[in-house]
């Protein structure tokens, strides 16, 4: 089937947004990024890092301290606020009180997070009632379908869309997605190759950079951390979910052209992230 749109510079330039004279970081956004155990710390720091490449103003990572000790190393701009308990690597007091909520104006939720913890689903009910928007992946989808926040976006991959839909060919697939980006008034990105884009009134977008090379653990994760900063930013799901899908991939392209298609981790997928922002600019035209 193809797509209403290609998600193309041309595409996203005008929906690009200023920044004031004036700004500073509280009026640029706060994100929280719930990401990461002790099994598996590097999606919470590859989130982590990617949020902070947006351009939104503040970003806390909610993890274990492991975690969260990783993460400072790493990204020291970014702000921590640990998990109540940890057993097993586990995050089992993620933070999911309403007035722990508060302050944040978007949660990413799911990178690196053990599926077999059923705790997720009190996070995501309490940003619903906030109003809160998220951005969902990994371990957050077993519960997104009842109680996702509207304005939030879902990223799955392949193997992920399949569990949470159980669609029965590409017709039905694209078919329940329109349906659920629609009831939820959310945002889905296939992630892929070429990934898509759909938005809550039934318009595919297909995006235009990316490859094989981005096949690899974490680039997903960078991608959650990217569109949740961009949320943060000021973004609506649907452009922020355009904007950091097509510099996720263009990101990739260029570290593709620097170091060929098998030497680069995610990690250094992150580093490149601005080379995307800066081709977007009006001066780079």
């Amino acid at each position: 089937m193809q797509s209403n749109y290609l998600i193309t510079p041309e595409l996203l330039r005008p929906l690009l947004l200023r920044r004031d004279y004036d700004a500073h970081k509280h009026k640029m956004g706060h994100l929280l990024v719930i990401a990461g155990c002790d099994s598996m710390p590097g999606a919470a720091i590859l989130a982590t890092g990617a949020a902070l490449k947006s351009g939104c103003g503040l970003v806390t990572l909610n993890s274990t301290r492991l975690v969260c000790q990783l993460a400072m190393t790493h990204y020291p701009s970014a702000m921590l606020k640990l998990a109540g308990q940890e057993f097993d690597g586990m995050n089992v007091e993620i933070l999911r009180d309403e007035a722990e909520l508060k302050p944040y104006n978007v949660i990413a939720l799911g990178p690196g997070l053990p599926a077999k913890f059923l705790g997720y689903g009190s996070t995501i009910a309490a940003a619903s009632l906030l109003g809160i928007p998220m951005v969902l992946d990994a371990a957050a989808f077993g519960y997104c379908l009842s109680c996702i926040p509207k304005g939030s976006v879902l990223t799955p991959h392949a193997g992920e869309l399949k569990r949470l839909l159980k669609f029965s060919s590409e017709e039905d697939k694209i078919s329940q997605i329109r349906e659920l980006c629609a009831s939820r008034s959310c945002v889905l990105v296939e992630k892929g190759y070429h990934s898509r884009v759909y938005s809550p009134e039934g318009l595919i977008y297909e995006n235009t950079t990316g490859g094989p090379s981005l096949a690899k653990g974490g680039s997903g994760d960078v991608l959650t951390g990217l569109i949740g900063g961009l949320m943060a930013r000021g973004y609506s799901a649907l452009p922020a979910a355009l904007i950091g899908v097509w510099v996720h991939g263009y990101a990739g392209d260029c570290i593709t052209s620097d170091c060929g298609s098998e030497a680069f981790n995610s990690h250094d997928l992150v580093a490149y992230l601005h080379k995307g922002f800066r081709l977007l600019e009006p001066s780079a035209r």
